[in-house]
């Protein structure tokens, strides 16, 4: 049987590269953001999923941390899915998403450990908005006890080299 990517597929390649980061973290809504950077490498698998390896700066640490993302389109629940671990937590993060009618906009959601409360689980929403094919950005939301969405992370990606295809 052969399947034939979609436009969601498609629209997944173009976060393959090498992509500079600079976030801003605010994990309490009282506490002054605090800045960090890293470098993110985004590779295909296939033409139906990408994977991105993000190494890069720890907030509120002297250690630097390893994260892995996976995204991809399952056709039958007709949404974005993705996995994502990171160096610094136990959790596997499992995302289902959608792109807006713009085609500009994807967001994730997930559950995961409270920021507030490793204990106690907590909603989570990833948005990625492709501003050019050089730049992305990613807001990261928490939502509150009081049903509120506070803004955790806000990252900025610039490409800082062109993805290239190697014949084998």
């Amino acid at each position: 049987m052969k399947i034939e990517p979609r436009m969601e597929h498609e629209w997944l390649q173009q976060l393959v590269g090498t992509w500079a980061i600079e976030s801003e973290c605010t994990m309490q809504p009282d506490n002054a953001p605090e800045k960090f950077k890293g470098i993110e490498s985004v590779i295909s698998i296939g033409d139906f999923w990408i994977q991105g390896e993000c190494h890069g700066e720890m907030p509120g640490c002297d250690t630097m941390a390893d994260m892995v993302i996976t995204l991809g389109y399952d056709p039958v629940k007709q949404c974005f899915v993705g996995t994502w671990i990171g160096s610094m937590m136990p959790h596997l993060w499992i995302y289902q998403g959608s792109l807006d009618a713009d085609k500009n906009i994807l967001t994730l959601h997930s559950e995961g450990p409270s920021c507030h409360d490793e204990n106690k689980l907590a909603k989570y929403t990833d948005i990625i908005e492709i501003k050019s094919s050089n730049h992305r950005t990613r807001t990261s939301l928490m939502q509150g006890a009081d049903g509120k969405w506070h803004t955790l992370i806000t990252t900025s990606y610039r490409r800082i080299q062109q993805p290239c295809l190697i014949a084998i």
